[in-house]
């Protein structure tokens, strides 16, 4: 191959690369974005806490001593 050709295909893929330069960059500015719009931020939303009533949280007391309770027994008869 000589100088000429070298410099040809030199040329064709630098109009390549050009080409693929355009297309990207118009796809950075003309992409549709992802994630939440700018201007909608959390910042002056009210978090509402997740809290127990006493009710709640004595069944659930109720419930593990329960479940312990035949832990336990379960331990016993394996360990006999």
């Amino acid at each position: 191959m000589g100088v000429k050709e070298i410099v040809a295909e030199l040329d064709r893929q630098i109009a390549h690369l050009r080409e693929a330069r355009v297309l990207l960059a118009g796809m950075a500015t003309g992409a549709k974005r992802r994630g939440r719009p700018p201007g909608k931020s959390t910042a002056g939303r009210k978090h509402r806490k997740h809290r127990l009533t006493p009710e709640g949280r004595k069944r659930i007391s109720e419930a593990l001593k329960r479940r312990w309770a035949l832990r336990r027994k379960a331990a016993e008869k394996a360990a006999k």
